[in-house]
C-alpha cells in the first residue's frame, strides 16, 4: 500500500461571469502518493493549474472533496488554509518572485524565519547547486539560477509537497534542464512529493507518473517505468 498524500473525489470548479459558467474542473478523481514526482500534462485551459491551486490551498473547489492526509481542504476556512500552506506546501511558479534588493541567501531566509523546523538558507541553496552564489542579488543571477533560488526558498521549510506551475516556462532548454535537475534532486534526496505542471511533453520522461488533462478532466494516467534524468530529456 502506497502512502496517499492527496485524495480528490469528484472534484469540480466552476467559475461564473454573469450568466456564463466555465467548468475548469469537471469531476476529477485522483490520488497522489508520498515521495513521487508527478507531471500534469495538457493544453492551456485543461484544468491543471486549477487543480494545483486547490491542492495547494490557494483556492476552493465548487464541489467534491480534496484531502491532504487527514485535512479536508474543501471544508477549511481561509485561516486554516493559510496555516496549511505555511506548514505543508512549497510553491514554485513560472516567474521567480524574488525580492531584488535581497541576496539569494536573504530571499530564502524569508521562509526559514517563519517555519517551525527549517533548513538553514545555506542548506537549501546547496540542495539546488547554488552554494557558491548565496550572496548574489537576483540581477546578478541567470534566469535558471533565479528559479533555483525560488526552489530553495520553497523547500527550506521542509514541506511535505512541492507544487510547481510551469517552472521552466520562462527558460531556454539548457537552463530549463538545470532547473529540472534541481527538482529531481529535491524529490530524490528529500523525498518531497513533487507535482510539476507543464506544456512541454518531453518533461514527462522524468516523472514517476504522468497525468494527462483535457477539458477539466483526467483523460489518462500513465506509470513511467523507464524514467530518464533531466539531462537526457530531448527538448
Amino acid at each position: 500500500m502506497r502512502d496517499i498524500v492527496f485524495e480528490a473525489k469528484n472534484l469540480t470548479k466552476v467559475y461564473r461571469s454573469g450568466t456564463v459558467e466555465v467548468h475548469a474542473l469537471a469531476g476529477v478523481d485522483l490520488e497522489l502518493y508520498a515521495g513521487e514526482l508527478v507531471v500534469l500534462l495538457g493544453p492551456s485551459g485543461s484544468g491543471k493549474s486549477t487543480l494545483l491551486n486547490i491542492l495547494g490551498g490557494l483556492d476552493w473547489a465548487t464541489s467534491g472533496q480534496c484531502r491532504f492526509r487527514d485535512h479536508d481542504l474543501t471544508s477549511q476556512d481561509d485561516a486554516a488554509l493559510t496555516l496549511y500552506r505555511r506548514v505543508h506546501v512549497g510553491f514554485v511558479f513560472q516567474f521567480y518572485n524574488l525580492i531584488p534588493s535581497l541576496t539569494a541567501r536573504e530571499n530564502v531566509a524569508l521562509t526559514t524565519e517563519i517555519a517551525a523546523n527549517p533548513m538553514t538558507p545555506e542548506e537549501a541553496l546547496a540542495q539546488v547547486g547554488l552554494a557558491g552564489r548565496m550572496d548574489h542579488f537576483p540581477a546578478q543571477l541567470s534566469g535558471g539560477e533565479q528559479q533555483r533560488v525560488a526552489i530553495a526558498r520553497a523547500i527550506a521549510k521542509r514541506p511535505d509537497v512541492l507544487l510547481c506551475d510551469e517552472p521552466t516556462g520562462a527558460l531556454d532548454s539548457k537552463t530549463g534542464i538545470w532547473v529540472l535537475e534541481a527538482l529531481a534532486a529535491v524529490n530524490r534526496n528529500l523525498g518531497t512529493t513533487t507535482v510539476v505542471i507543464t506544456h512541454n511533453a518531453a518533461i514527462k520522461d522524468m516523472a514517476h507518473r504522468v497525468i494527462y488533462f483535457a477539458d477539466g478532466r483526467i483523460s489518462r494516467i500513465v506509470e513511467n517505468n523507464h524514467r530518464v534524468s533531466p539531462a537526457d530529456i530531448s527538448w
